[in-house]
C-alpha cells in the first residue's frame, strides 16, 4: 500500500466492499477524479444488507433514541437525497412521505414517542384513512411524515455499479495491507469485523416481498400491530415490501414464525394485502457497532473505515460517500465525522 498522503486526481483509491455503501464512496471518489477500484468477491451478486433493504429514507426513526448524536448525520443524508437520487436516474425514489399508524391504545403510546420528537401532529383514524383508504378500520391513531422518502436499494445499487464500470474487481480481500493503492476505504459491511478488529456484529433481519394490483397504497407505513412493530413499502409496480425483524443471529435461514408475525401485522394494518402474492422471502445482516451508530474515519495511515451502518445504510450513503471521499482526497475530515470515528472503540 502507498504512504495514503490526501491526493487528489489519479489518486490511487481501494475500496473493500460492493455494497450500497463501498459502492457510494466509489463512485464520488471517481467523480472527482481519483483512480477507484472497488473489491468485492460478487461484484454482481446479491449477498449484501442492500438486496434485503426496504429502502425507507427516515431520519426520525428509532436509531435517534440509541444514539441521539445520529440524528443530525440521518438528517444531512436525507437532505442530500434528491440530487443523489437524481443522478443515478430511475431508481425508484419517492416522496410522497410516510404515515405513522398504530392499531391499538397501547401501539398509539409506543409510536407516540417518536411522532413527538418529530414534531408530528397527530391523526386520527378517520383523518389516516382519507390520506390511505386501505387502512383497516381498526387502526386509532397515527401521524404523518412529509419529509421521509423511498427509494429501492436493488435499483441504487445497479446504477451505482453502472457508474463504476470496469472498476469492480471479483477478489475477497483478507488483508488490506496487500492493496496496491495509496489509500483504502474498508466498507464491507459485517465483514469488516475480520478486516480491522473493529466491533460489528451481523444482526439478522426477515423481509418480505409481496405483490400485487398497484394502488393499494400510496405511502409508506411504519406501524405498529398489537405490539408487532411493522413497515410496509410500497412501490409503483405494485410490491409492497415488509419488515422487518431484528434478531441477534448469524444463521440465514427464513423462519416460518417471522413470516408469521410479519405477515399478521400487515394484514392487520391493510386486510387488502391478503389478495397479494407472497413473492420472496429474504434474509440479511445488518452490520450493527455495539452503539448502532456508524463507524467513520481514518483507522490508521492510509486505511478509512465506512462501515457499521446497521439500519441506516440506504438512507446514510450519501453523506457517507461525501464525507469520506473528502478525508481521502483532501485529509480533512468534516467535524460532523467526529462522533463516529474508529476512535470511540479504542481504536486509533
Amino acid at each position: 500500500m502507498g504512504s495514503g498522503l490526501p491526493g487528489g486526481r489519479g489518486m490511487r483509491v481501494a475500496v473493500v466492499g460492493g455494497g450500497i455503501i463501498g459502492l457510494a464512496v466509489g463512485a464520488d471518489l471517481l467523480r472527482r477524479g481519483a483512480d477507484v477500484t472497488v473489491y468485492d468477491p460478487a461484484p454482481d451478486g446479491i449477498d449484501g444488507a442492500w438486496h434485503v433493504a426496504a429502502g425507507m429514507l427516515a431520519p426520525g426513526g428509532e436509531s435517534v433514541f440509541e444514539f441521539p448524536r445520529l440524528e443530525h448525520l440521518l438528517d444531512a443524508s436525507n437532505a442530500r437525497w434528491p440530487e443523489f437520487a437524481a443522478g443515478l436516474g430511475d431508481v425508484g425514489y419517492d416522496d410522497a412521505g410516510t404515515l405513522g399508524v398504530a392499531l391499538t391504545a397501547d401501539d398509539v403510546t409506543e409510536m407516540a414517542r417518536e411522532w413527538r420528537h418529530q414534531k408530528l401532529s397527530p391523526l386520527t383514524g378517520s383523518q389516516l384513512r382519507e390520506r390511505e383508504p386501505g387502512l383497516s378500520p381498526r387502526v386509532r391513531a397515527g401521524a404523518y411524515a412529509p419529509d421521509e422518502r423511498q427509494v429501492d436499494p436493488r435499483r441504487v445499487v445497479a446504477a451505482l455499479r453502472n457508474v463504476l464500470h470496469g472498476r469492480l474487481v471479483p477478489r475477497l480481500v483478507d488483508d488490506v495491507s496487500a492493496l496496491d493503492a495509496d489509500a483504502v476505504v474498508v466498507a464491507a459491511g459485517c465483514g469488516t469485523a475480520a478486516l480491522t478488529g473493529l466491533p460489528i456484529r451481523p444482526v439478522k433481519g426477515q423481509v418480505l416481498r409481496l405483490r400485487g394490483e398497484p394502488g393499494l397504497l400510496t405511502h409508506v407505513l411504519d406501524g405498529a400491530a398489537d405490539g408487532r412493530h411493522v413497515y410496509l413499502v410500497p412501490r409503483a409496480d405494485g410490491e409492497v415490501v415488509v419488515g422487518a425483524t431484528q434478531e441477534e443471529r448469524t444463521d440465514r435461514t427464513p423462519t416460518a414464525g417471522a413470516v408469521h408475525d410479519l405477515l399478521r401485522a400487515a394484514l392487520d394494518l391493510v386486510p387488502g394485502l391478503a389478495e397479494h402474492e407472497l413473492t420472496e422471502v429474504t434474509v440479511g445482516h445488518r452490520p450493527g457497532t455495539p452503539d448502532n451508530a456508524p463507524i467513520l474515519g481514518r483507522l490508521r495511515d492510509g486505511v478509512f473505515v465506512a462501515a457499521g451502518h446497521y439500519r441506516n445504510g440506504v438512507l446514510l450513503a450519501p453523506i457517507t460517500a461525501r464525507l469520506i471521499a473528502d478525508l481521502v482526497l483532501t485529509g480533512t475530515a468534516d467535524p460532523i465525522i467526529d462522533d463516529f470515528t474508529p476512535g470511540r472503540f479504542g481504536c486509533a
